[in-house]
């Protein structure tokens, strides 16, 4: 596969991300929208990557790393929201917000 086919797919994943992210109401589904929009990026970064240096494994550390860190960032979020419900019975970011005053 050439370097344009994964990059196409990153950006799918980004747009398709970001309209996730701008068009919902859920908080659950905002922050899928966010997980998307982060792949993306990852499979941007990991396929420049492999075509630029593809016998160092710098780049594949960085692509555990990072998929590592969205993986706690996600159980934080779901736990945090979970707490949220549970509480209040808060599912939508407009309810979300009103908790600040």
């Amino acid at each position: 596969m050439s370097l344009e086919l994964f990059m196409l797919l990153g950006a799918a994943l980004l747009c398709v991300g970001l309209f996730g992210a701008l068009t919902q109401q859920s908080i659950v589904m905002l922050m899928m929208g966010l997980e998307l929009m982060l792949g993306g990026v990852i499979v941007g970064a990991a396929a420049a990557w492999h075509y630029i240096a593809p016998a160092a494994p710098d780049g594949q550390v960085l692509v555990v790393l990072a998929v590592t860190a969205m993986a706690l960032e996600m159980a934080i979020g779901f736990a945090v929201v979970t707490a949220l419900f549970r509480s209040r019975e808060v599912d939508m970011t407009d309810m979300a917000a009103e908790l600040k005053e």
